[in-house]
């Protein structure tokens, strides 16, 4: 199976560049993990409306290229669908035993992800109801599919 994590941003702390680096190296013996990244544009702290909609648009633009159509594209958006540990590791087995071979995990910058990226997606998923840095939700997305795999091949950690 193949992962990517489309992310808009870069990791700036070293820490979590740190973390990322561990999880990569932990993922490495489960499936072939890509992260690319998109620039994210300069937002104000209040911007409006309009600012945040064109921002959202040129951000997706930039997504959109590397959205591959044999995919399954999964949108990480605060009103997608919560799942346990368990349940989310069951739709990474369940889609490769129905013959997908790539899962793209889209992360959207500061202010989301823009309509017609979520409108693409063939799932929406939310760890929270509660709103992370998109710089530690790559961690905690990058943990989860540890976890997945984990929990896939009967070993423990997800206790």
């Amino acid at each position: 199976m193949k992962i990517t994590i489309l992310a808009v941003g870069k990791l700036k702390e070293k820490y979590f560049e740190d973390a990322v680096f561990e999880y990569k190296k932990r993922l490495s013996r489960y499936c072939k993990l890509e992260i690319t990244e998109v620039a994210d544009e300069k937002t104000s702290e209040n911007a409006s409306a309009k600012e945040a909609g064109i921002i959202l648009l040129k951000e997706g633009i930039r997504l959109k290229k590397y959205i591959k159509s044999n995919a399954y594209v999964i949108a990480l958006a605060i009103n997608g669908k919560q799942m346990p540990s368990e349940k989310f590791a069951d739709k990474i087995k369940n889609l490769g035993i129905e013959g997908t071979s790539h899962i793209i995990f889209i992360i959207g910058g500061s202010t989301g992800l823009s309509s017609e990226i979520l409108e693409i997606a063939d799932e929406k998923i939310s760890f929270s109801a509660m709103t992370f840095p998109h710089q530690l939700m790559r961690v905690i997305l990058l943990e989860q599919v540890y976890r997945a795999y984990k929990i896939i091949n009967g070993e423990p950690y997800h206790k």
